[in-house]
């Protein structure tokens, strides 16, 4: 049985990616900074947790050394958040970047000395890493920075036989896109989830840096736009 740690577990993107493991018999492990919806989360899904800030370098390798082996990491722990750079504070652009950013490099120290051949490394990145988006210039500049941290790493730990793949989703119909002022064509969590368990079934032989992942817009299997709650707030007050 391989084991799969997650961050981000509790809710959004990690959950459902812990959910599709769970269902093909993987040993999961779920992680997130907040208790009880981490508690919740792994009850409904029959996995395991560990309370953890994944930007939080001692606490995160403190919290997750009951862990042997792991064979699968899924870091999808990160927050979508920002404003204007003309706006923003130094205290926010450092929220955004050690959330989304740092993390990378504190869950990668903690869990490498527990992986082996054939294990792999999974980061849940964001088309903001290729297409920056306005107002959002700390959480852009954190996805890149993400896809770079991710692809130098690749480069260390191929003599390992670990690997290390990038999942890149346009906009996912999550709680976090919630407060997006427009509307948009957007992907399930379940979209992803199936392109993370997919990858765990490649051959180690194979070398596959990244997946792009996007809602269709046109034809048959093009689905309804997502229209956040910020639109909707937006149109009422106009009214």
């Amino acid at each position: 049985m391989r084991t799969a740690l997650v961050t981000g577990g509790s809710g959004g993107i990690g959950k459902a990616c812990a959910g599709k493991l769970c269902e093909l018999g993987y040993d999961v492990v779920l992680s997130a900074r907040r208790v009880e919806p981490l508690r919740a989360a792994a009850d409904e899904l029959g996995a395991r947790y560990i309370a953890a800030d994944a930007s939080d370098a001692h606490g995160f390798a403190q919290a997750i050394n009951s862990l042997e082996t792991i064979d699968l990491v899924v870091h999808a722990a990160g927050t979508l958040g920002g404003t204007y750079a003309r706006k923003q504070t130094f205290e926010q652009w450092r929220a955004i970047i050690s959330a989304n950013l740092d993390s990378c490099f504190v869950v990668t120290a903690a869990v490498l000395p527990r992986m082996r051949a054939g294990s792999r490394l999974v980061f849940i990145s964001s088309s903001a890493a290729h297409e920056p988006m306005m107002a959002r210039t700390a959480y852009s500049a954190s996805k890149a920075g993400m896809n770079a941290f991710a692809r130098a790493l690749a480069l260390e730990v191929d003599r390992d036989g670990i690997a290390v793949h990038i999942v890149t989703p346009g906009p996912v119909e999550t709680e976090m896109l919630q407060d997006v002022p427009f509307e948009m064509d957007a992907i399930q969590a379940s979209d992803v989830a199936e392109a993370v368990a997919w990858l765990d079934t490649v051959d180690p032989s194979v070398d596959l840096p990244e997946i792009r992942l996007n809602a269709v817009r046109r034809g048959p299997f093009a689905r309804e736009p997502v229209v956040p709650n910020e639109v909707r707030r937006r149109a009422a007050q106009q009214q």
